[in-house]
């Protein structure tokens, strides 16, 4: 009867683990268009000393592939955009979304402040949304497994 006990203990924390994995926002997503309906490309959010980053690590844009950053200034300028760190230092909030003020559009060149969270219907559903002044846009990226 012990060793049931344990090994269900056991199993217990192995669904929370993967259940709190699945819950997070960090990982890979592919990106949507919120204007078209169609992946623009996969980016990989990470948390670096408690703040929240994230890269482009692929196009899915067909004849975008090696785009550069034709519209950037100073050092951005005409550098590929896979690579590219998109989302700057954001800042966890209490209430579990992620705020900050660099979230960067390669395509349009500009840099926007934002609020992150997971969807609370769908934690494979990232919401993203983008504030410049009092105007605002809102994205839906999918999570990618693997």
């Amino acid at each position: 009867m012990r060793d049931l006990i344990i090994k269900f203990s056991y199993l217990c924390m192995i669904m929370c683990t993967v259940s709190a994995y699945g819950q997070s926002v960090f990982g890979k997503w592919k990106t949507i268009d919120d204007r078209t309906g169609l992946p623009k490309g996969v980016i990989e959010i990470y948390e670096k000393d408690g703040l929240m980053y994230g890269k482009v690590i692929k196009i899915l844009e067909e004849g975008k592939e090696g785009v550069t950053c034709v519209k950037c200034d100073g050092k951005l300028k005409d550098k590929p955009v896979e690579g590219m760190e998109i989302i700057t230092a954001g800042e966890r909030n209490d209430d579990g979304e992620w705020k900050g003020k660099r979230l960067f559009d390669p395509e349009q060149a500009m840099t926007f402040r934002f609020k992150i969270w997971l969807n609370p219907d769908n934690s494979d559903e990232l919401k993203v949304r983008g504030y410049l002044a009092f105007i605002y846009r809102t994205q839906t990226w999918v999570r990618v497994e693997g």
